[in-house]
C-alpha cells in the first residue's frame, strides 16, 4: 500500500510540474509585455520587410541604370 501511494503522490508532483510549466508560466510571463517568441517573430518580420524594401530599392536603381544606358 505505501508504494502505491508513494506512486500515485509522485506522479501528482510530476503532473503539476507540467501544468505549471505548460499553462502557470505562461500566463505569468503574458502579463507584462510581448513574451519573448512574439518579440523574436516581430524582429524577424520586421527585417524580412526591411530587405524586401532594399531589393526592391536596388531594382529600381538597376533598372533605372539601365535604362539611361541605352
Amino acid at each position: 500500500m505505501g508504494k502505491v501511494l508513494t506512486v500515485v503522490l509522485g506522479l501528482v508532483v510530476v503532473l503539476g510540474a507540467v501544468w505549471y510549466a505548460l499553462n502557470g508560466a505562461s500566463r505569468a510571463s503574458s502579463e507584462g509585455e510581448a513574451s519573448a517568441p512574439r518579440r523574436q517573430l516581430d524582429n524577424v518580420r520586421e527585417s524580412a520587410a526591411r530587405i524586401e524594401s532594399d531589393a526592391e530599392q536596388r531594382a529600381r536603381e538597376l533598372e533605372a541604370k539601365m535604362k539611361a544606358a541605352e
